[in-house]
């Protein structure tokens, strides 16, 4: 079965979480609304935020596409680059990129996110 969905249309729930273990500083609140998760689990897609902190993203097993509505927030990546991203931003983090986020007061993006072989 095929489908179409209307992010505006979905009445989903939002999970909230308090994500200690990723979590370097700070007391970050994770909240997201998946709107979709595809038939065989691999794809998922909706909307997340997160208040002030500093956590982990790690980019294990999955490739994400991110676009950022409201807020911002710095990306460092291992290798010692950073990004700041900010409402109107799209980006995508590939399978294996270990990002760390530096959230100073609020973000808030649409998500797409794709499940990829294990890394070996």
């Amino acid at each position: 079965m095929t489908t179409f969905t209307k992010f505006s249309d979905c009445d989903t729930a939002p999970n909230e979480r308090t994500p200690t273990d990723v979590t370097i500083s700070g007391t970050p609140i994770h909240t997201g609304w998946p709107h979709f998760i595809s038939a065989d689990g691999k794809t998922r897609s909706g909307v997340w935020q997160s208040t002030a902190g500093v956590f982990r993203g790690p980019m294990n097993d999955q490739i994400e596409f991110c676009h950022i509505l409201e807020g911002e927030a710095l990306i460092k990546t291992e290798d010692g680059k950073e990004f700041t991203v900010k409402s109107g931003d799209a980006f995508v983090m590939d399978n294996g990129l270990q990002p760390i986020w530096h959230v100073d007061n609020f973000v808030k993006k649409h998500f797409v996110i794709v499940a990829v072989p294990a890394s070996e």
